[in-house]
């Protein structure tokens, strides 16, 4: 899964540990988020969601696998 939360952690000058802090969550898996090793949990992804004040599907988007 694809996501751009580098990009809205960026614009809002929060470091991965700010960020791994609103949310409960260690700075690895933050980190793991967003190289896109780990897919974070539903309940995780909304509140990623929530934190940034967009829609999940503007954060998120599956890979898309070619034939």
């Amino acid at each position: 899964m694809n996501n751009h939360i580098r990009a809205l952690r960026a614009e809002r000058g929060w470091s991965q540990a700010e960020l791994a802090e609103m949310l409960q969550v260690s700075r690895q898996s933050v980190n793991a988020i967003e190289t896109g090793r780990y897919d974070p949990s539903l309940p995780l992804a909304f509140a990623i969601a929530r934190l940034f004040g967009q829609p999940i599907e503007s954060i998120f988007t599956p890979d898309l696998e070619t034939p």
